[in-house]
């Protein structure tokens, strides 16, 4: 994970005045590649769930998306197009021309 998504989620987490919110990343069926990435703020974690730490941050990934993810980093950017979170995948063999969707 970069330091720019530490400090983008950091901010996300503080609006959220809750405690004990963990950022999920995950992957879903879609998109115009077959794959597409997801993140979202769960209080609660799966039994399965593999749990990563980071700069007092709690990262989720359930055990079908970390398949995927394996050596891939968690980045934020802020472009033209907008604001969001990115994964650069090694594994991911072509993506859209969005960025928002890959093949595997």
């Amino acid at each position: 994970i970069t330091k720019s998504a530490l400090l983008q989620i950091k901010s996300l987490l503080f609006d959220k005045k809750e405690k004990n919110i963990k950022f999920r990343v995950y992957i879903t069926g879609g998109g115009c590649s077959g794959f597409q990435y997801g993140f979202k703020f769960e209080k609660y974690i799966n039994k399965k769930d593999i749990i990563i730490k980071q700069s007092n941050i709690k990262i989720i990934i359930d055990p079908i998306s970390l398949q995927y993810l394996i050596g891939g980093e968690i980045d934020y950017i802020e472009n033209l197009n907008g604001s969001r979170f990115i994964i650069n995948n090694p594994n991911a063999k072509s993506k859209c021309s969005c960025g928002t969707s890959f093949s595997i």
